[in-house]
């Protein structure tokens, strides 16, 4: 798990804030500089940030603990899916529905109307409905699978969120911190630190300085996933020598 270097980091853009009149008071500690009316973000900091983040979710990982990627911006979406699915992780990528925490048992119900109709497409219980009821309940489909299909397996509440855009993604950290659930985020210099667990301070626009972060934070979870096989395998032969 190799932390990307200042030069990486400069190469991807995660140094460039927003302009100074769009900047959150409380960022002041993550900021190295002002140039032409932009902020620029101090790498030492990005880095310290996505250190603690990696260790903090290695360790999640490592005990089996969900963590939940949010990144709904167009820029995002890509990355976040295929990030999440590395490592059999839940995500939301389209919108963030209000209670889509707060509010988990009835998400429930539309996550698993969303896996009967899934089940019915692919059992042939379709050959018994009229033509108008099949497209009807394809048109449901898609459309639950758009907002839910990265839920699917999602049968308790995350443990941990892990957001692109703390901003844009407000209602999701305000769920998650009225929940006690432990928040992860890349903080802008338009954003509040302290509305998170774990601020990686870094440029939240950039789709390749989005994917520098995000590659090395699921390195991490990998690593902890490693460390929780090679323990189930160990046990598992201690207790082969035992009996």
């Amino acid at each position: 798990m190799q932390t990307p270097s200042h030069k990486e980091l400069l190469d991807a853009g995660c140094h460039f804030g927003h302009m100074k009149r769009k900047w959150n008071p409380k960022m002041s500690p993550y900021i190295f500089m002002e140039r032409k009316g932009i902020h620029v973000i101090d790498l030492n900091r990005t880095i310290e940030g996505l250190e603690n983040a990696g260790k903090a979710l290695r360790q999640m990982a490592k005990s089996g603990k969900k963590i939940m990627f949010v990144g709904t911006k167009k820029q995002a979406r890509e990355i976040v899916t295929a990030a999440a699915k590395s490592v059999g992780m839940p995500y939301v990528t389209d919108r963030w529905l209000g209670g889509m925490m707060t509010n988990f048992p009835t998400i429930r119900k539309s996550i698993r109307k969303m896996q009967k109709i899934q089940t019915m497409l692919h059992n042939g219980s379709f050959d018994n409905v009229t033509k108008k009821e099949r497209l009807t309940l394809t048109r449901t489909h898609v459309k639950l699978e758009k907002v839910f299909g990265g839920m699917s397996q999602l049968n308790r509440l995350p443990n941990a969120l892990l957001v692109l855009d703390i901003n844009h993604e407000h209602l999701a950290v305000a769920e998650a911190t009225r929940l006690g659930i432990k928040t992860i985020g890349i903080v802008d210099t338009n954003s509040d630190p302290n509305k998170v667990d774990f601020a990686i301070p870094a440029n939240d626009d950039a789709s390749k300085s989005i994917k520098i972060i995000i590659d090395y934070l699921v390195d991490a979870i990998k690593q902890g996933l490693d460390e929780r096989n090679q323990a189930k395998e160990e046990r598992s032969k201690q207790e082969e020598v035992s009996s």
